[in-house]
């Protein structure tokens, strides 16, 4: 298994839900605030099935680069919300509208967000697109 840090491995689970259209990718560093995890990957989707979608290519495309599955994995009956439990990252794919109801940001903004920029930064040797 290849060790990460708990910050490049978030950056690279953004990289890879970027690399297949995730809208709105969203890094959250909760591991002074909480013991759930170290980060949240929150990310939106369009439709149900982009919501699967990019469910099974993170954990596919984790498991081809860190040979590591979740841990833990739920989804609602319409896929409008899935969630992959790394342990030390916690990656959140939500239907659009389920991201406006449940306002995941706004219920952790005492959490400090990546910016986009640096986990590109962190992760760009992880791209499938040059």
């Amino acid at each position: 298994m290849v060790q990460t840090s708990s910050d490049k491995f978030a950056s690279v689970i953004a990289r890879i839900l970027d690399d297949k259209q995730g809208i709105d990718i969203k890094i959250l560093n909760i591991s002074n605030i909480s013991v759930l995890a170290d980060y949240f990957v929150i990310c939106s989707s369009d439709t149900s099935t982009h919501a699967k979608a990019l469910t099974g290519y993170v954990r596919d495309k984790i498991k081809q680069y860190f040979d590591r599955i979740p841990i833990g994995e739920e989804n609602d009956l319409k896929n409008r919300w899935n969630l992959l439990d790394y342990g030390d990252v916690i990656v959140h794919i939500l239907h659009k509208e389920e991201r406006e109801t449940y306002a995941i940001e706004r219920f952790w903004n005492h959490a400090f967000c990546m910016e986009e920029d640096e986990w590109k930064q962190k992760s760009q040797e992880f791209t499938d697109y040059k």
